[in-house]
């Protein structure tokens, strides 16, 4: 029998907005009941960002800690990965690029790692985009993605490094190679972003064949393009990711409204196609996690 499948459901991400969708988890309370139920609907990991209480977009330690505390607390086995994403992000200033205008997010690489450091999930995700991204564009040096891969090393936690075109690949190759990445690494391909690698098989296929050997990974597409890569990551051998972060659609013109219900509909592709899809136990097991205890009173 094939290995299983590692389902991660990235639940909330800082960009999807309740504009577009109503329902988008946004407390914490929100997002890890959110992950409760994606983790009983066939997820193994559960992706977090974390939100005001409006929705807008939140990098504060309580935030991440109560979403964890509350995921720690249930009585399931969850594995918590924990973004970095946020603090990336330089929008130029028309009339002065070089000057950032409102919205820049974009800050040294040690507060972006800190509440990792601080609660110390199993993984983390590491961002290795420098791209354009809607109006903003994401920075990610190779020194700072050095400072970051150190500091979520050294505290036990394994990084989920994330690309978006081939030359992020090249730049994980050089890291691996200079032992600044534990290897074996878990790499998530993200297909489908604007100005990013175009959601195909061929590029998928392409991808996957310039990974660090020994890599464990997954693919998604953004979009409309979730499932058809989802399809195709497991057809290639690798793991899987849905969630409110990645897509808003159930099926074209249909809102999903909830996480769970992008899960079970990928639980039903995998089950449909042959496969099966791992247990937090089991996502441990392939990754080389190791279980976190639980964070001191």
């Amino acid at each position: 029998m094939a290995d299983p499948t590692i389902l991660t459901c990235a639940v909330t991400g800082n960009i999807t907005t309740l504009a577009q969708t109503p329902y988008l988890p946004v407390t914490p309370e929100q997002i890890a009941n959110a992950g409760l139920e994606a983790l009983r609907a066939g997820a193994a990991i559960i992706h977090v960002h974390v939100r005001h209480d409006d929705g807008r977009p939140s990098m504060e330690l309580r935030h991440y800690r109560e979403v964890v505390e509350r995921l720690r607390a249930a009585d399931e086995d969850v594995v918590i990965n924990l973004t970095t994403g946020p603090g990336q992000r330089f929008i130029p200033s028309e009339d002065n690029p070089a000057v950032a205008a409102p919205g820049t997010t974009l800050m040294r690489p040690e507060p972006r790692v800190s509440h990792v450091e601080v609660l110390r999930p199993e993984l983390c995700s590491l961002d290795f985009n420098t791209m354009y991204s809607g109006t903003s564009v994401v920075i990610n040096t190779p020194t700072n993605l050095s400072i970051m891969a150190e500091r979520i090393q050294a505290a036990g936690v394994r990084p989920e490094v994330e690309v978006f075109d081939s030359g992020d690949i090249q730049l994980l190759n050089d890291m691996v190679r200079q032992n600044k990445l534990e290897a074996p690494v878990f790499c998530q391909i993200v297909l489908g972003v604007r100005y990013g690698a175009i959601a195909t098989p061929e590029t998928m296929a392409y991808l996957i064949s310039l990974l660090p050997s020994g890599t464990n990974w997954g693919g998604c597409g953004i979009g409309r393009f979730e499932y058809p890569m989802l399809a195709q990551a497991w057809l290639l051998g690798g793991h899987i990711r849905v969630g409110l972060e990645d897509n808003t659609f159930i099926e074209k013109g249909v809102l999903a409204e909830s996480n769970t219900q992008l899960v079970k509909k990928a639980a039903r592709i995998v089950r449909e196609l042959g496969g099966r899809l791992a247990t937090p136990g089991e996502a441990r097991e392939i990754l080389g996690l190791k279980k976190q205890a639980p964070l001191p009173e």
